[in-house]
């Protein structure tokens, strides 16, 4: 029912992180299969328990291209009905899919999300409640809850389970980093939506994250401004069919 896409350079950091998201995955209730693209890795340094599982399909890029694109081409592996994104070093709780998938089924909702949880070294978890409130959302709704784009943004976008179609029709956006803001907003201005009051991802903090690096600050401020202002466009398109937003 479900395909989890996964982008990765398997540096030797996160290795055991994949592993564990992999185990994350295999105690879920419900069908998944996953894609994991190899941002110019060799399929050769995949761990064992993912190499050996049938589950798991890589797609091995010739040369490293970055993770919005290798996430994008490794869409077109996908052969389910529902996409999640998901980074290499995270975990889902083992209820994730099954809660999210009965919501999708059971109503008119073409994504459904949650609350996701920073996952400490120690083993401890603290919740992050994203901006947007729980409850049923039109299309176009949670955009509104961005206020500015130096804000937190309004939805978790690996929180996100949705039809595969919207995943297509509003994939990863091209940016270096916040290319997830894109597709969050994209996703959820195209359908209407549920956020569940429950945490459905795991963010595991570490100094190797991407959000550490020295260089992140450098360009945030830019890209978080250009997935502000491609959520409010395309809402403003899709709701007046006009070229500039209200």
């Amino acid at each position: 029912m479900i395909t989890v896409v996964i982008a990765s350079q398997l540096r030797d950091d996160r290795l055991d992180y994949l592993t564990a998201m992999h185990a994350s995955l295999s105690r879920q209730s419900v069908p998944w299969e996953a894609v994991i693209a190899l941002d110019g890795a060799s399929p050769d340094r995949l761990p064992a328990p993912l190499a050996q599982d049938p589950r798991v399909r890589t797609l091995a890029l010739p040369r490293a291209v970055g993770a919005a694109c290798a996430r994008n081409l490794a869409l077109n592996l996908v052969r389910t009905p529902y996409v999640n994104w998901a980074d290499d070093d995270d975990t889902f709780p083992d209820h994730a899919m099954s809660t999210r998938l009965n919501v999708l089924r059971t109503t008119d909702a073409g994504w459904c999300a949650g609350w996701s949880e920073d996952f400490h070294p120690d083993g401890s978890t603290t919740l992050w409640r994203c901006s947007t409130p729980p409850g049923h959302h039109a299309a176009g709704d949670v955009w509104t809850y961005w206020l500015k784009p130096s804000d937190t943004i309004p939805i978790g976008p690996t929180t996100i389970l949705a039809r595969t179609d919207l995943v297509r029709a509003a994939p990863m956006g091209g940016l270096v980093q916040g290319e997830d803001y894109c597709a969050a907003l994209g996703i959820t201005t195209l359908a209407p939506g549920v956020l569940l009051p429950v945490s459905v991802y795991r963010y595991r903090k570490h100094a190797g994250q991407l959000t550490k690096s020295a260089s992140y600050d450098e360009l945030e401020a830019a890209a978080r401004e250009h997935a502000w202002q491609y959520g409010r466009h395309l809402r403003a398109v899709l709701r007046t069919g006009a070229g500039a937003a209200a």
